[in-house]
């Protein structure tokens, strides 16, 4: 046991946000007007997968749209499994948090883009196809400059720490760090596949910790794959391209599909066909400077030449179990952005929500975190932290061949025995989903099926559970 005073801070701490992307920095804004928080990131402040984002921030901000409309665009993308009370929550709120960015100096871009799955244009964008990177350095520089915000780079967190009875804050590789509560923020888990859009630290490490503490994970099967990447690079071309009327293009020059169907299913058809071809020649490429730059900087001209794109792992729609306010099933444990399972997202995040989740639940879970209690004076021990699990180029080529776009028993089978624990549980969700169902498609079962309108719930010591959530 030990005395508070030992675990690194004089007094107690109200809050540690475990991660530096738009989720965790906002929520450390919106809980340090009544708590100090301390927010760790593995690696520099500004190299979060947030900063990455292209496509925008989805929001009924037009004269023609409204958040019902909203939300029916989101379950339809989500094909039956959307938790409902959280589409409803995203799309309400949605409007008021792009009002708080406005508030805080993002300055958005004229007009709003239409994606993949819209009925309207409803996406704001900040600097054409930068938008993430506008929000989380804005983001950034008011944490920064925030008095009761404390902000330590360069420490990863290895545990959770937890008694009998709830959670008493994370285990990092320099201390053990006491907090009343923890939101780990910790973003995905796409680059545990060989191609992927993600930097390189996305594999997951929060909700393995999460799990191990005892929390719940679901819908680790559902992985989205970006339709358009770069062909041998991480290089993501924006849904927002085809939604300026970008083509795509089959090695004929013939158009193959429509271009804002679901990622799912313009992701599968690129894949049927290899690399394929985005026409960008008939677009206004000036709203996109920081995309048309990258392209000339990778050797492109897209003024001249279609551009050759494949399908890389992008987004990870499953992760830790909460209920609407951010809460795990560990006490003084929360989760938000994309590490967290809000069901919001159901089988298939609909395009530029993934942003939007970040704020309406970072907030929620900031503001829920506020009302944990003092932690007791004396605390057990902090855990040992857990073996490292390398994650290898092998492992990675192993996901992406036998978990990628297209899966079977035996391919899944053959991940069950991998020595990282997070690709195990992904491997046991996507078995367990005997059907295929937006991102997840079973060839071995390839129909939607009723008996699996329902969430994959992993928890410890435990078999997968098909589970309902209103």
């Amino acid at each position: 046991m030990r005395d508070l005073r030992d675990t690194g801070h004089d007094g107690e701490l109200g809050l540690v946000v475990v991660g530096g992307g738009v989720a965790g920095l906002f929520a450390a804004l919106c809980a340090a007007s009544e708590s100090d928080v301390l927010v760790l990131t593995k690696g520099p402040l500004l190299w979060s997968t947030s900063l990455l984002a292209q496509g925008g921030i989805a929001a009924a901000v037009g004269d023609d749209d409204d958040p019902s409309l909203h939300a029916e665009d989101t379950l339809r993308a989500g094909r039956g499994l959307c938790r409902p009370s959280a589409v409803s929550v995203l799309t309400e709120e949605a409007p008021a948090r792009i009002r708080d960015l406005v508030e805080l100096g993002v300055e958005f871009d004229d007009g709003l883009g239409l994606e993949g799955g819209h009925s309207r244009r409803r996406v704001v964008h900040a600097g054409g196809a930068a938008t993430g990177d506008r929000v989380a350095r804005m983001l950034a520089e008011r944490v920064l400059a925030h008095p009761r915000i404390e902000v330590v780079e360069g420490e990863r967190m290895q545990a959770v720490w937890r008694d009998d009875e709830r959670c008493l804050g994370v285990v990092t590789d320099r201390r053990a760090v006491a907090a009343r509560a923890t939101i780990l923020s910790t973003g995905g888990a796409a680059a545990l596949w060989e191609r992927t859009t993600n930097p390189a630290g996305a594999v997951g490490e929060g909700m393995a910790a999460a799990y191990r503490a005892g929390a719940a994970l679901a819908d680790l099967e559902f992985v989205q794959f970006h339709p358009t990447t770069l062909v041998d690079s991480s290089l993501l071309l924006s849904e927002a391209l085809r939604g300026e009327g970008a083509l795509l293009l089959d090695d004929q020059g013939n158009r193959f599909t429509d271009e804002l169907a679901p990622r799912d299913v313009v992701a599968r058809e690129i894949a049927a066909r290899g690399t394929v071809l985005l026409d960008l020649r008939a677009i206004d490429r000036g709203r996109f400077p920081t995309l048309m730059g990258s392209l000339v900087d990778e050797g492109y001209d897209p003024a001249e030449t279609p551009i050759p794109v494949a399908p890389a792992a992008h987004y990870t729609v499953g992760g830790v179990l909460t209920d609407l306010d951010g809460r795990s099933q560990v006490a003084g444990l929360y989760t938000a952005g994309e590490c967290a399972a809000t069901g919001v997202h159901g089988a298939n995040r609909l395009a530029s929500n993934s942003l939007l989740e970040c704020l309406v639940f970072g907030r929620r879970a900031a503001l829920a975190a506020l009302d944990e209690p003092a932690l007791p004076p004396v605390l057990p021990d902090p855990p040992e932290s857990p073996p490292d699990e390398p994650v290898t180029p092998e492992l990675r080529a192993a996901l992406w061949r036998d978990c990628g776009l297209i899966r079977d028993a035996a391919g899944l089978e053959h991940l069950l025995r991998a020595p990282h624990l997070l690709t195990r549980l992904v491997a046991e969700s996507a078995l367990a989903r005997e059907e295929s169902r937006g991102s997840h498609f079973r060839v071995d079962f390839p129909s939607q099926s009723e008996a699996f309108e329902r969430h994959v719930v992993l928890r410890p010591g435990f078999a997968p559970a098909l589970e309902t959530w209103l």
